[in-house]
């Protein structure tokens, strides 16, 4: 798979990463043959039409993928992370036959629903509501910078079921599908970079959902918050393997260029310098790659990895911009222009520090996680 993989992206997609960061998209033959790949349900059972792969394997594809633009990957990497994983873990068996097989063939293409105008790293304060009316829930609220959500077939979305609960204990996960009275998707935001990714706002104006859409079903009314911290843990470590990736792309642009550009009369890969630059981005990318298969390897075992999660992704994003800025400086002032891959990569990379946890609540996470330790 991963030769498969491998060739696609050279072949297929890196031809195509300036069309894309023009144009906004991913075109829909690029989409089609993802799906006839099985892209989409790389992580899905395979008794649900996926790939089954275990989280080491997804780890080393989604490295791969990364090497390339951000936007291919994100037409396929909900469904085989944040949109499904939640049924997947946590799904009634209905649930699972009713949408996992479509999601697996890309046929339901998904998003995750959990930040807010007003919440965005203070998950546990979200105010969408959904209000008990008889075996239905009426939904109202808004979410914000949902990836994907114009193309999605089915989200899962976080709401309130019980008011009198300020904290996570009143949160409930919900499965809406597209088309639902209702549900509105909004126009997709211009980014800094990530082109061709959508993220834009979805709103929920007095939407009925019967109660056997609750992740699980019924049952769990009010346990949306564990379901998300869980899946987000995944997201994490799945977030810090981009990082690796995408920073493994800007070492080969940055070391290329330096062999190839001349000044002095040789090549600025002979100048000390220029290697101390080089010598620390390898450095940051060997320490991000080790730390980002840590923590994989601890999820896939079963344990409580969530410091190892946050960990990842907070230093394998920071050093990601690490890298990116080096690579720039490495260019010169030909990496401040889109003649260059790394002047993209650089506005690419800089979203990796902010989404799926910033930098500063990773920090918070780990640094409580280590006091409660000492506490013990």
């Amino acid at each position: 798979m991963l030769n498969t993989v491998d060739r696609f992206i050279k072949k297929r997609l890196t031809p195509l990463e300036q069309k894309v960061e023009e144009e906004d998209e991913v075109p829909d033959d690029v989409i089609a043959e993802m799906r006839e790949m099985g892209l989409f349900g790389l992580t899905i059972p395979q008794e649900y039409g996926g790939f089954e792969l275990d989280l080491m394997q997804e780890m080393k594809v989604q490295m791969a993928f990364s090497e390339t633009s951000p936007a291919f990957r994100l037409v396929f990497w909900p469904n085989v992370g944040i949109g499904s994983r939640g049924i997947v873990m946590f799904g009634t068996e209905e649930q699972k036959r009713r949408y996992l097989p479509r999601m697996a063939t890309g046929e339901l293409p998904t998003s995750f629903c959990l930040t807010e105008p007003g919440t965005g790293s203070d998950a546990a304060s979200i105010t969408t509501s959904a209000r008990r009316d008889g075996d239905h829930y009426v939904i109202n609220g808004a979410k914000r910078f949902i990836t994907n959500a114009t193309r999605a077939g089915v989200l899962t979305v976080m709401a309130r079921t019980d008011p009198s609960e300020k904290g996570p204990k009143g949160i409930t996960a919900f499965i809406i599908e597209r088309g639902t009275l209702g549900l509105i998707v909004g126009k997709k935001e211009k980014k800094m970079g990530q082109r061709g990714s959508p993220i834009c706002d979805v709103t929920f104006e007095n939407l009925r959902i019967p109660a056997e859409n609750i992740v699980g079903g019924p049952q769990n009314e009010g346990k949306g918050f564990k379901i998300a911290m869980s899946v987000l843990d995944g997201g994490r470590v799945s977030v810090a393997a981009s990082a690796v990736g995408m920073a493994k792309r800007l070492i080969d642009e940055a070391a290329r260029y330096a062999l190839q550009r001349v000044q002095f009369g040789e090549p600025i890969a002979n100048f000390q310098l220029i290697q101390a630059m080089l010598a620390d981005s390898e450095t940051d990318y060997l320490a991000s790659h080790a730390l980002t298969m840590r923590a994989a390897e601890a999820l896939e075992r079963g344990e409580d990895a969530r410091t190892l999660a946050a960990a990842a992704k907070y230093f394998s994003s920071e050093a990601l911009g690490r890298i990116a800025d080096r690579a720039v400086q490495i260019h010169g002032g030909s990496g401040y222009v889109a003649d260059y891959p790394v002047e993209r990569l650089y506005r690419d990379a800089r979203g990796v520090r902010i989404y799926e946890g910033t930098s500063q609540i990773l920090q918070l996470v780990i640094a409580r996680a280590m006091l409660k330790r000492y506490e013990n």
